[in-house]
């Protein structure tokens, strides 16, 4: 009986897996051949499993890994859209994901359990690649893209209030100051209540602010409902629902900026994997990240058309 239990575990444990996500999003992703400043990498008996999260950007970001590893001659698995961000970090730290895209912000937090960010970006960076390195993960430069909170208004408000950054909420009148923030963030303690009181701003009373799920916020913001709506800065409902979304001057927000996750053996077998991604790395910025989200949550697109056209225009990939 013991036996019989334990094969059914291990059964059970595979199923859980299969179910949970690792290679979800998998199916057939698109490939061409290099081209420009990369044309003459050649990857070809490379064998990796590229990883993500569940979420567009995350999707996005690694079906853009797979079109390129695929052009440059790699064997890749597809193993995008796995359930949680330490679901990913698990998988790498067993070897499962042998590379994947991740955010500073992220690993510093919840991968390391640090308990404070560091305000600037590139020392951030540092401080999560040299604590990572003994884990086996190489984390190359990262991208000028930062998906961290903060809250947006319509383009209207901003232009009629003149606000550009979070401190420029104190322009608003009392009556205008309304929130809508989910309940996560509402609770959080580098949430809404630390962030207004970081730039000197009063807590709303009960009826100025509305907690909402997620997704509701960017329209209930472009709507009216709230005038000031938690958004997190690299979304496609931004520009889509003509939100501008506030600086953030005395950097509250930790740092989530994003950059290769490489297996430190992969890389070591084939260091080309640099000079692959940099034209990527070089260009994402939170403008080009909204627009590639847009293409799928607002517009419909497939998460590997919209990685191909992206590398395509990058000049990096042809057909």
């Amino acid at each position: 009986m013991r036996k019989l239990t334990t094969v059914f575990l291990a059964i059970l444990t595979c199923i859980t897996l299969v179910s949970c996500g690792l290679g979800t999003s998998g199916g057939f992703t698109q490939s061409g051949r290099l081209a420009g400043d990369v044309s003459d990498i050649d990857l070809s008996g490379m064998d990796v499993s590229v990883g993500s999260k569940n979420y567009t950007e995350q999707i996005i970001l690694g079906k853009i890994a797979i079109v390129l590893l695929q052009s440059a001659g790699a064997e890749v698995h597809d193993l995008t859209n796995i359930p949680g961000s330490t679901s990913v970090r698990q998988a790498e730290l067993e070897g499962d994901v042998d590379f994947s895209f991740d955010y500073t912000g992220t690993a510093w937090v919840t991968y390391l359990g640090k308990t404070d960010p560091i305000p600037d970006e590139q020392r951030q960076y540092e401080a999560v690649r040299d604590a990572d390195a003994e884990n086996g993960l190489v984390w190359l430069p990262p991208a000028k893209m930062n998906n961290t909170y903060t809250l947006a208004v319509k383009s209207s408000v901003a232009e009629k209030y003149d606000l550009s950054t979070l401190e420029d909420i104190s322009k608003l009148p009392d009556k205008e100051r309304t929130y809508c923030v989910e309940a996560e963030f509402n609770a959080r303690s580098d949430g809404f209540e630390p962030m207004l009181a970081a730039y000197d701003l009063p807590s709303p009373d009960s009826d100025a602010r509305f907690i909402v799920d997620t997704g509701a916020i960017y329209a209930a913001t472009a709507d009216g409902t709230c005038t000031l709506g938690e958004v997190f800065t690299t979304d496609g409902r931004i520009p889509a629902l003509d939100l501008v979304p506030l600086s953030d001057p005395r950097q509250f927000f930790p740092k989530y900026n994003m950059a290769p996750v490489v297996n430190d053996e992969l890389l070591e077998q084939y260091p080309q994997l640099r000079q692959l991604l940099k034209p990527i790395i070089d260009d994402l910025d939170n403008e080009r990240m909204q627009n590639l989200n847009r293409q799928v949550d607002v517009d419909g697109k497939d998460y590997s058309d919209v990685a191909f056209d992206y590398l395509q225009d990058l000049g990096i990939v042809k057909r």
